[in-house]
């Protein structure tokens, strides 16, 4: 006798995205998997523009948040809970699903009943133009597939999780995440610490939309990625762990030179010989092959030149890789775990009863003691 089929709820978290929502939703209308078998929850997160309005054109059911937004973790929790699926499938607002996305979550989780979560990649065709854009969405693409099969993480972009492993888990962390930053990985971390698989299927793709600026990758890798997750693995005293997408060995010496090679041109004013400059160009030279496959990667969905063109701002990002530990381990040590603002900790003190709810802290955590 073979077994139900899985019923899935795709939750999409949205703020202010009316701009991308017809792409996005009407995409997800236009999966291969009968309509039967799923169901679409959209949840706006206190958007000021027509963002309920659109998602009420193809959603199921739309969850609107009033007041300031609380972040994607948030907003992913509200959908959860009125959902009604066996495989709770989280896709963002910018991103495009392909017709065949969530039949392949179906498929994934039908055939392996043990598997508890499992997340997919963005594909190699990034509409946004610029080389900022294109690197940024094609990396992604790059280090997914590179990592293909059992991980140690998750990822919310285009992933899936088991109902029951969810709420065992104990949902998203929005007490400690109250914008986007890293609350899928810190979510993986508790699947796993549950004994539970995560697979990454990188033929399970999406487009993503979105738009890269030089500010905005600076601001994403410190704020909102780098900087909550070092502060997290050392916490967790993971630092020295090599399991998650980009933790590799590699990843850390190639930060780790391209940081010396930093230091001593900046240095250079005060060296009375030119050791420094032989020192800092091998650096580079190291990175830049360490590295070969990527390059190799680059040149052959976008061409030799773009490959060249793109080795500055991947420079930069082993930059921010070292600024984002120095300010981590710092935080960790004076200030603490993150924290919510002072009036949602006071409501939360107090016990206030109110829709939507004040965001609640008593859930598993990486940040707390009780975690799973």
């Amino acid at each position: 006798m073979s077994p139900r089929p899985a019923f899935l709820s795709v939750i999409v978290p949205a703020h202010n995205a009316a701009g991308v929502l017809p792409r996005s939703l009407g995409a997800l209308r236009a999966s291969d998997l009968p309509r039967d078998r799923w169901e679409l929850i959209v949840v706006d997160d206190g958007s000021s523009d027509d963002t309920s309005l659109i998602a009420a054109r193809y959603a199921d059911t739309v969850v609107t948040l009033p007041g300031r937004p609380n972040g994607p973790a948030y907003a992913r929790n509200r959908g959860f809970e009125v959902s009604r699926g066996d495989v709770i499938v989280f896709i963002d607002a910018d991103c495009v699903a392909h017709a065949d996305t969530l039949s392949g979550f179906a498929k994934l989780f039908e055939s392996d009943p043990g598997l508890g979560a499992a997340f997919g990649s963005y594909d190699d065709r990034p509409p946004a133009p610029g080389i900022m854009s294109q690197y940024r969405n094609l990396i992604h693409h790059y280090v997914h597939h590179r990592n293909a099969g059992e991980v140690e993480t998750f990822w919310a972009g285009a992933g899936a999780v088991r109902r029951d492993v969810f709420a065992e888990a104990g949902q998203y962390d929005e007490w400690h995440y109250g914008r986007p930053q890293i609350e899928d990985i810190e979510l993986g971390a508790r699947i796993r610490r549950l004994k539970r698989r995560i697979l990454l299927v990188p033929s399970i793709q999406v487009t993503h939309l979105k738009r890269w600026t030089l500010m905005g990758v600076v601001r994403t890798d410190l704020r909102d990625r780098g900087i909550p997750w070092a502060r997290l693995l050392i916490h967790r005293g993971a630092m020295m762990k090599t399991g998650a997408l980009n933790l590799r060995w590699t990843e850390k010496l190639c930060t780790g030179l391209v940081w010396v090679a930093a230091l001593l041109v900046l240095s250079a004013p005060w060296h009375r010989s030119w050791w420094w400059g032989w020192v800092a160009a091998w650096s580079i030279l190291v990175v830049v092959a360490v590295n070969l496959s990527l390059w190799r990667f680059f040149a052959r969905v976008r061409g030799p030149l773009f490959a060249v063109l793109v080795m500055p701002a991947h420079v930069m990002y082993y930059l921010l890789n070292g600024i984002s530990f120095g300010v981590g381990l710092l935080s960790h040590h004076i200030i603490g775990p993150p924290s919510p603002d002072p009036t949602t900790a006071a409501y939360a003190e107090v016990g206030l009863k109110r829709w939507p709810p004040v965001p609640t802290r008593n859930r598993p955590s990486s940040w707390t003691a009780g975690d799973p």
